[in-house]
């Protein structure tokens, strides 16, 4: 656990803040918000607007689950085979 100040941050909440605050993060999910807003204001009327949501919704999540699950990945693990 790393401090800071007089508050303690866990280190892996502090570099899952860093990649959020991203320029490619940021940028990824503004613009897959700004998609699914412009399905909302121009109206969902045939297959293709459904899809386009669809595409969009997935879009943002695969996002949020790229931030949550990357903690995993720069987590050091013990390599095989040692005691």
């Amino acid at each position: 656990m790393l401090t800071e100040g007089s508050v303690a941050v866990p280190t892996a909440s502090k570099s899952r803040l860093a990649r959020a605050l991203s320029v490619e993060w940021l940028g990824q999910m503004v613009a897959s918000l700004c998609w699914m807003v412009s399905m909302l204001v121009y109206g969902i009327q045939s297959p293709g607007d459904w899809l386009q949501m669809g595409a969009a919704t997935a879009w943002s999540v695969a996002n949020i689950a790229s931030l949550l699950s990357s903690d995993a990945a720069t987590t050091p693990s013990s390599p095989e085979g040692s005691s």
